[in-house]
């Protein structure tokens, strides 16, 4: 068992697989960018609520070839730790889902999470702006109706206020969507946080020794401009097991396990006093706080058992790994019949400029995977 697995993340590690793979994933993601473009162009100004129905399948189209990454390509899983009943509620409502941002993947175990439970296609981010111009996948999160902040409260607000009123009041029926946001603004680094609480101290707040201190107007604004429409804000705590790979999206296209745990619990909209600013805002603090808490219940015993939340199993939905096939078949089948048919047929130099495209997409594109770790290990070794 030990040699298989060794042999499949060997094969998997292989630059020409991993080119291969990635190429079916920007392929079919300039296509369906393009689908989206045009439902945008031609439905939005006159039908918005078909434009919806038709952008949640695009976007289910898209995401699920990363999620595949996750649970098929890499085997890796989640174990999550909730009432069921909360589920229950997650999968028939609007929801607001605060996530502690302190790893490289942690909007891919969210999407996968939702995949499971049957609502990728209504996954949505609330994010910077700059991540609405990330090609495809920051396209795709743009037409899908995410959020982005210039980090200007000024502008901000207006766009909150906007775009959340906007989706309440014509989403279609029994069609729910879910909005990924973690309150912190940026993800977790000890520079950061020790930032963070010479402010909290000036503030008299409690001392956070797992997260930074949330920016608590988003998340009222949020509230205020719903109306009451999303019933249910989240606590989501993600991490990962001493026994999982490095939970980084290179490890993922390695084949690398990753083995995470999810703790999730719902509080209902009635109990969050979203109409008082400073109320609310003292309410998030204290989200944060029992954050704190959990989290440094996972760092003792590396679990998230003995928090009296009961361990459910999520089952595999295979309908990522359909659709991956159908993008293999699709577009990776005809493409390498013909690469194959070109390395015949063309002359050295057109083989010489081909490669070299070949090689500079492959920069590009691990370029683009490491743009998140370099800023993060560069603040990380001037700390030491």
């Amino acid at each position: 068992m030990k040699i298989d697995r060794f042999l499949r993340n060997t094969i998997q590690s292989l630059v020409p697989v991993q080119i291969f793979l990635c190429y079916c994933f920007c392929a079919s993601g300039l296509i369906l960018n393009f689908a989206q473009f045009l439902s945008w162009l031609t439905i939005w100004p006159f039908n918005k609520r078909l434009y919806r129905r038709i952008n949640y399948y695009l976007g289910t189209l898209l995401w699920s070839q990363l999620t595949f990454l996750y649970t098929w390509w890499s085997d890796s899983d989640i174990t999550v730790y909730v009432d069921p009943e909360d589920i229950e509620h997650l999968k028939h409502e609007y929801a607001l889902n605060l996530v502690n941002h302190r790893y490289e993947i942690d909007w891919l175990v969210g999407m996968t999470t939702a995949q499971k439970l049957g609502l990728l296609g209504g996954s949505k981010i609330v994010g910077k702006r700059s991540l609405s111009l990330i090609p495809i996948l920051g396209w795709s999160w743009f037409f899908t109706e995410s959020i982005f902040l210039r980090r200007v409260w000024e502008s901000d607000k207006k766009v909150l206020e906007r775009d959340i009123q906007q989706l309440v009041s014509g989403y279609p029926d029994d069609y729910f969507f879910n909005f990924l946001m973690a309150c912190e603004g940026t993800r977790f680094t000890e520079r950061k946080r020790l930032e963070s609480m010479k402010y909290a101290k000036e503030k008299d707040l409690p001392e956070l020794k797992y997260h930074i201190l949330p920016r608590t107007r988003g998340f009222t604004m949020i509230l205020q401009g719903a109306k009451g429409k999303i019933p249910g804000v989240y606590n989501f705590m993600l991490a990962f097991t001493k026994d999982s790979a490095s939970p980084r999206f290179r490890t993922l296209l390695n084949g690398r396990r990753c083995k995470a745990q999810l703790y999730v619990k719902r509080t209902p909209i009635t109990e969050i006093p979203h109409e008082d600013e400073s109320k609310c805002a003292q309410w998030l603090h204290e989200l944060f706080q029992e954050k704190d808490r959990i989290y440094d219940h996972f760092v003792r015993h590396d679990t998230f058992d003995g928090l009296d939340v009961p361990k459910i199993s999520l089952p595999r939905n295979y309908s990522d790994i359909a659709i991956e096939l159908f993008w293999l078949i699709f577009i990776g089948l005809p493409s390498l019949k013909w690469f194959i048919q070109f390395l015949l047929v063309s002359t050295w130099s057109a083989k010489i400029i081909f490669g070299l495209v070949i090689l500079i997409g492959y920069i590009i594109l691990q370029g683009m995977i490491n743009m998140s770790v370099i800023k993060l290990d560069a603040k990380n070794k001037k700390m030491k």
